[in-house]
C-alpha cells in the first residue's frame, strides 16, 4: 500500500503526552499499538521529539501572572502556555516504552528557549525551518503520512506545513489523540479539508 516515496511521520509519542504525564493527552497511549502496526508497512519512518529546556518560554511557570492553557503574546504572536513538559533529559521527554518503530531520523523540536515549535517543519514564528523539509526533498519523498500527539496541535501544524511545502499529505486520525482546547480538534479537521490534506 505504501510506496518508497512515502514517509511516516510519528509525532511526539512521549511520556509527558500520555496518561500520567505532565501534559497528558486523553487516551494518548492508545495510539502506540496502532502506530507500531502502521509503521511496519513503511520503509521510511521519522520520529519527532519535543525537547524543551527547563525554562522554556511556552511554560506557564515562566509567566507569573498566567496559568496553564492561557494565551500570552510572544514576539512571534499568540502562544498557548503549557504546563512544564518534555524537558530535555527527563523521563517525560522519553518516547513511550511500548513504541517500537524502526526510525531513520529523530527530529528534536522546541529546543530554542524563546520560541515554541508545534510543527516538525517550522518554529511557531512560521518562518524558521527545522530542516526537515529539505531532508525530505533531498531524499526524494513525495508523501508525508502523519500520526501521533496531539492531533489538534503538533500533528495539525506538521501536516499543514508538509502540504504547504508541496508534499502530498495524509493524517491517520485513528492513530492520533486530541487535547481539544476550545474546539481545536474540529478546527483541525476543518483546516485539513481546506488545505487538501487527506484524513484517513
Amino acid at each position: 500500500m505504501w510506496k518508497d516515496t512515502d514517509v511516516l511521520l510519528v509525532i511526539d509519542v512521549q511520556n509527558d503526552f500520555c496518561p500520567g504525564g505532565k501534559l497528558a493527552v486523553p487516551g494518548g497511549d492508545e495510539v502506540v499499538p496502532l502506530i507500531n502496526r502502521i509503521a511496519h508497512g513503511f520503509r521510511h519512518v521519522i520520529l519527532t521529539q519535543d525537547w524543551h529546556p527547563a525554562e522554556h518560554k511556552s511554560f506557564a511557570a515562566q509567566h507569573p501572572a498566567k496559568n496553564p492553557f492561557e494565551i500570552a503574546m510572544m514576539h512571534y504572536g499568540h502562544q498557548t502556555l503549557w504546563p512544564d513538559h518534555c524537558v530535555q533529559g527527563t523521563h517525560g521527554a522519553e518516547f513511550h516504552k511500548d513504541l517500537h518503530v524502526n526510525a531513520e531520523l529523530i527530529l528534536r523540536k522546541g529546543f530554542r528557549e524563546e520560541i515554541d515549535s508545534y510543527s516538525a517543519f517550522f518554529e511557531n514564528d512560521r518562518t524558521t525551518p527545522t530542516g526537515l523539509g529539505g531532508y525530505l526533498r533531498e531524499r526524494g519523498f513525495e508523501k508525508v503520512v502523519c500520526v501521533g500527539l496531539a492531533f489538534d496541535y503538533c500533528v495539525r501544524f506538521s501536516a499543514e506545513d508538509a502540504r504547504r511545502l508541496g508534499f502530498e499529505t495524509e493524517v491517520i486520525e485513528a492513530a492520533c489523540r486530541s487535547i481539544d482546547l476550545d474546539g481545536s480538534a474540529a478546527a483541525a479537521r476543518q483546516s485539513f479539508q481546506e488545505h487538501g490534506i487527506a484524513l484517513a
